[in-house]
């Protein structure tokens, strides 16, 4: 038997969550019935958390990675004391409210993570537990456990059933994330039907084959056997744990069981029904009882003794550690340290050049020498992106890996150094856990044509305002021989349209140590870096503008002997190059050309618009865009009357000379068309 203040609590966050959801009629009520009482027993026996200090650093993070369930996680926050009023929980689903239709971090006090594209929630929830484990290995010491928390999860069948769940947990139980509990909703329901229609494996043993430590619960009304487990499952230090909780969706309704009690409002009559099935009064709406507040409340003083308690330990530990302190917490406050970029090397002009992936794989491994909080890897792919930094460890179980796994290297939590496997989509996710987690600049690394696979948690960097670093390389079809398949064609649109990310192509080597400044001091938005396969020219700054100018997103790089140009040539990335040998040419014709370097629309459009007329004046119509990909959305740079070399069909196997030649992308052809202009 329940105890009655536990049922009162349980049920109070039950019809808080039906009735915001009833009041806005929109929303997920099935969850909340269901899976309240786990939720219930983390949330007041087990989460270490602060309510009147949200961002507590040393606070277990949950995760609800099933975010339809979202007024089941307004109703814990406000019941436990976080800044959500009893206003902002009727105003579910409204216009300028805090309680929107899915979590969204930085927008609700107590939101981790941005949920509701199943699976992501619990890819970043195993980033924060990487993160910990990270911070704890670097930073504690004996007798000094600065970094000592727990992440926590409710995930549902959807969650499951998403790849990205599933590389994310291969990938965790590979590590061994013991610190990593994920309670599962087991409720054998989706939106449109049971899962006995298309989910019928046996999840336990799934898990279990990760690697993970299983358990299960009967009864998901069960409160003991809950609680229980919880603690199982913290002593698992070895195994991150999934408890597979067997609740009803819709608990207590005349919908229990049915996927009709997933994502729309029981109804006026079901509520009061719902409400009388499991003894609540039917009136008033929004009741909570004083009894089941003052208990959830008390969170308020747990929370005030576990942060002082900390507190009393970040103080001794600063005494016997100053500068291990005073290093962790700047990176969890995001600062940099004074000469973190003091030794970024200068690159000399080179006709011959080099690729602007070595080039950044240079100016990386220097960064991450000065700046502790830059951990990141790529998908399997170091050899071909050098995202791999010497010195700094792999971050894994201590082991002794063999001649293939990096001997020269440490191979413990304490590495930066990050393996993400053939994991695209989990690895964008991790890397957004770990900047949600705080105290690291995380990045990824693959190809570029692989973004297609890391766009949804790319999206949700953007739009929860994560500073994560996506490194992608072979940003154009002259990577060659390995055709279409791999060869980025509509990525670079496709990347720009996503809102509040900044994507920099850097066009040679000195533009990619600025643009790896840029990346690494840019707050609250994903950046994306385009880096070459093919060599490409280090630019003579004695004859060209400093690289500096990237920092504008687009700069003159050579002018007009007058500064008056009768044509403006624009590139980015590596055809850069291009329209400075084209401009040579046209120049000895007599033409007067300008050159604009162009890494990023979103730092160009974010100048002054006297700095955009200076670069872009408005009086020359003459414009032609060069750029080894689509031509959408150039337009808003060159006008009605300009013209835009791009690339609007599929790439083919040759080698890069060869596919360059063919698609345009040539000396020849860029005169031609810009002689065509005027």
């Amino acid at each position: 038997m329940t105890d009655p203040l536990d049922q009162q609590c349980i049920d109070t966050l039950r019809f808080l969550s039906v009735d915001m959801v009833q009041k806005a009629d929109s929303g997920h009520p099935g969850l909340p019935l269901g899976a309240a009482p786990m939720a219930y027993v983390l949330w007041t026996r087990f989460l270490k958390h602060h309510p009147a200090n949200p961002g507590w650093a040393d606070r277990d993070r949950f995760v609800l990675s099933a975010g339809h369930g979202s007024a089941l996680l307004y109703s814990l926050l406000h019941m436990t004391g976080y800044d959500l009023s009893l206003d902002d929980i009727k105003q579910f689903r409204q216009w300028g409210s805090k309680t929107p239709g899915h979590p969204e971090r930085g927008h609700t006090p107590g939101v981790e993570v941005t949920t509701g594209p199943l699976g992501q929630g619990m890819a970043n929830a195993v980033g924060m537990a990487i993160a910990e484990a990270q911070l704890g290995a670097r930073y504690n010491r004996e007798g000094h456990a600065v970094v000592d928390h727990h992440t926590y999860a409710i995930v549902s069948d959807g969650d499951l059933m998403e790849g990205v769940a599933s590389e994310a947990a291969s990938l965790a139980g590979h590590l061994q994330l013991g610190k990593l509990i994920c309670l599962y909703d087991d409720n054998y329901v989706t939106l449109s039907a049971g899962t006995d229609i298309t989910f019928t494996e046996d999840r336990a043993a799934r898990f279990q084959a990760y690697g993970w430590h299983v358990q299960f619960i009967a009864d998901g009304n069960d409160v003991a056997a809950i609680e229980s487990a919880i603690k199982k499952a913290k002593r698992q230090t070895g195994k991150p744990s999934l408890i597979l909780v067997r609740t009803h969706i819709g608990y207590g309704s005349p919908e229990q069981d049915s996927y009709k009690a997933h994502g729309s409002p029981l109804g006026v009559e079901d509520v009061k029904k719902t409400k009388q099935n499991l003894g609540w009064p039917t009136v008033p709406d929004f009741l909570i009882p004083e009894a089941a507040l003052a208990h959830c409340r008390s969170a308020l003083d747990r929370g005030k003794r576990a942060e002082a308690a900390w507190q009393r330990r970040l103080e001794k530990y600063t005494k016997v550690h100053p500068e291990l302190a005073a290093q962790l917490q700047r990176s969890l406050r995001g600062d940099l340290p004074v000469g973190w970029d003091a030794d970024i090397p200068i690159f000399p002009a080179d006709a011959k050049g080099l690729s602007t992936r070595v080039a950044g794989g240079k100016v990386l491994s220097v960064i991450a020498s000065k700046l502790p909080a830059i951990s990141g890897g790529s998908a399997d792919l170091d050899p071909s992106t050098f995202t791999a930094v010497k010195g700094i460890g792999v971050f894994s179980p201590a082991k002794e890996p063999d001649e293939q796994g990096a001997p020269d290297e440490v191979w413990s939590y304490a590495g930066r150094n990050l393996h993400f496997g053939v994991r695209e989509h989990a690895m964008g996710a991790i890397a957004n856990g770990m900047a949600a987690h705080g105290g690291f600049i995380p990045y990824t690394a693959t190809f570029l044509i692989f973004s297609d696979y890391m766009r949804p948690p790319m999206r949700l960097a953007a739009l929860s305002k994560l500073h994560v670093v996506n490194v992608f390389t072979h940003d154009s079809i002259a990577l060659g021989e390995d055709g279409p398949t791999h060869q980025p064609v509509e990525q670079l649109a496709n990347l720009r349209a996503i809102p509040n990310l900044s994507l920099i192509r850097p066009a040679d080597a000195n533009e990619t140590a600025v643009a790896w400044r840029v990346a690494v001091e840019t707050r609250e938005r994903p950046v994306v870096l385009l880096l070459t396969r093919q060599a490409l020219p280090t630019l003579d700054r004695s004859r060209y503008a400093s690289a500096e100018g990237l920092r504008k997103g687009a700069y003159i790089l050579s002018d007009a002997k007058d500064g008056k140009p009768g044509l403006i040539l624009i590139a980015s990335g590596s055809e850069v190059g291009l329209i400075l040998a084209a401009a040579e040419r046209l120049q000895n014709e007599g033409i007067a050309v300008r050159c604009v370097s162009m890494p990023s629309w979103n730092l160009f459009d974010a100048q002054p618009q006297a700095y955009r007329e200076e670069v872009l004046p408005t009086n020359v119509s003459a414009r032609l865009v060069v750029e080894a990909g689509s031509p959408q959305g150039w337009h808003r740079y060159v006008g009605d009357r300009g013209d835009v070399i791009g690339i609007e069909r599929f790439g083919a196997s040759a080698p890069a000379e060869i596919l360059l030649r063919e698609y345009g992308f040539t000396v020849d052809n860029v005169c031609a068309r810009a002689k065509a202009l005027l």
